[in-house]
């Protein structure tokens, strides 16, 4: 059964920085595609960066280059590092399989924006 533990969000002001850390406990982490999805109060959960087994990443437009997205196989982890923050970017933040994640979420980890 797949499962993961997202770690690394906090608060923070607008323009700083975050980290964020998932460990997927996948026998075959290196052979999937993995993403993070996040969900903002009100809103519906959403896909908005995804790196291919090959490392080849993907981001919604409205990250304007601030995330970048990577990967450690040998630990198993997804990486998150987030610049730049708005405070639009409040949100429960998921790791999962990307772009059709598993039914199995993990409890996700806050990051709040604000002054």
């Amino acid at each position: 059964q797949m499962q993961f533990v997202e770690s690394g969000g906090g608060w923070v002001q607008p323009g700083g920085s975050l980290r964020l850390s998932c460990e997927a406990s996948l026998r075959f982490f290196h052979a999937y595609s993995m993403g993070w999805f996040r969900q903002a109060p009100g809103k519906e959960r959403e896909l908005i960066s995804q790196i291919t087994a090959d490392n080849i990443t993907y981001y919604i437009t409205s990250l304007k280059g601030r995330f970048a997205i990577s990967r450690d196989n040998a630990k198993k982890t997804l990486y998150l590092q987030m610049d730049n923050l708005e405070p639009e970017d409040t949100a429960r933040y998921y790791c999962n399989r990307a772009p059709s994640p598993s039914t199995g979420w993990g409890q996700g980890t806050q990051v709040t924006v604000s002054a």
